[in-house]
């Protein structure tokens, strides 16, 4: 791997930084698998990762560190580690998320070098970008969909939106984990 300038991450470069903020809503499946929702606080730490070359595809990214906290609770409930990935020849935005609740994702889609607005996907069963989890939460809290949206604002802020699509033991409709 070999160093990567801004330019070369494409549209993950204004992401590089220690990013904060307060104010995260969380709606997921609470203890009676009704619908919980908690106001959260978190830390996003984006890492330049270098060049990375499969054989003639070329990456350059991030290496990220997510943390977030319930709003007045010590301990975060909520951890993951992953990168941001750029491929300029293909035009493909990656994203790959380790969760140790025991689920991976790797999610990818198409955009512009320059886009401040991208999206990611990923569904169970797809062999490019797919969702694997551990046997428990595959029988009671079944991934089937991953969706993130990232918008840079400016050179000190963005936003992002995700959907994480449950299907849970017991209930017909699927549950929008967001």
């Amino acid at each position: 791997m070999g160093d990567s300038t801004i330019e070369e991450m494409g549209p993950l470069g204004a992401l590089v930084g220690t990013w904060e903020g307060d104010k995260g809503d969380d709606v997921a499946p609470g203890s009676d698998r009704g619908i919980a929702r908690s106001k959260f606080r978190e830390v996003f730490r984006m890492e330049p990762l270098g060049r990375v070359d499969n054989h003639e595809q070329i990456l350059h990214g991030l290496r990220y560190f997510r943390h977030a906290w319930r709003l007045g609770h010590p301990e975060p409930f909520h951890e993951e580690l992953g990168y941001f990935l750029w491929d300029a020849k293909a035009r493909h935005v990656m994203r790959s998320i380790i969760i140790p609740r025991g689920i991976t994702v790797l999610a990818g889609g198409i955009t512009t070098a320059d886009a401040k607005v991208f999206t990611v996907r990923a569904d169970v069963g797809s062999p490019t970008y797919g969702i694997s989890s551990n046997q428990f939460l595959n029988d009671e809290f079944k991934t089937v969909r991953f969706d993130a949206t990232v918008t840079v604002h400016g050179p000190d802020s963005f936003s992002y939106a995700e959907n994480t699509q449950l299907k849970m033991r017991g209930h017909e409709e699927l549950f929008n984990h967001a």
